[in-house]
């Protein structure tokens, strides 16, 4: 007998979601010369300055959730746009700070203005970004980024006792 629900999974919707607001974000911010990816580095790199920090590329791929080696590239294609500036950190020469420049946090703050925009448009049907829904979102989506990724897959109950059969 199959316990499958009609309707969409939640990992697809969620998968949905994602992808929908990728689409959304690379569209608005386009014209700044930015794609999503993009944004989502400069704008963790600027959020991390206005707290005083100069962080790593690892640390600013661990603080962004993006793979330290993807950064990398980012920040190489980032640093040739003149919008960050690549450094020896000097006290680990191994590793490379990164901060924006001039011209780098002036389209980021605007980037910024753009994507705040859409996301209270995105956000409308739960009250936009100050609606009470739109805080019990938060709250689900951050509960669901804080449980870890396993190392290794488990199988589910259900498929270990089917494997058995």
């Amino acid at each position: 007998m199959s316990s499958t629900s009609e309707g969409p999974t939640p990992g697809f919707l969620v998968w949905r979601l994602s992808m929908k607001w990728r689409v959304a974000v690379d569209r608005a911010i386009g014209p700044l010369g930015l794609t999503h990816a993009q944004y989502s580095l400069l704008g963790s790199l600027l959020g991390m300055q206005q707290s005083g920090l100069r962080p790593s590329q690892r640390r600013l791929a661990d603080h962004a959730g993006l793979e330290p080696l993807y950064v990398s590239k980012l920040a190489r294609a980032l640093e040739a746009a003149g919008l960050i500036e690549r450094t020896t950190d000097p006290g680990d020469t191994r590793a490379v700070q990164l901060s924006l420049t001039d011209a780098g946090r002036t389209v980021t703050l605007r980037a910024v203005d753009v994507v705040r925009d859409l996301l209270d448009q995105q956000l409308a049907p739960l009250g936009g970004l100050d609606g009470a829904d739109t805080e019990v979102f938060i709250r689900t989506v951050t509960a669901l980024l804080d449980v870890p990724i396993p190392s290794v897959p488990t199988p589910s109950t259900k498929e270990t006792k089917e494997t058995k059969e």
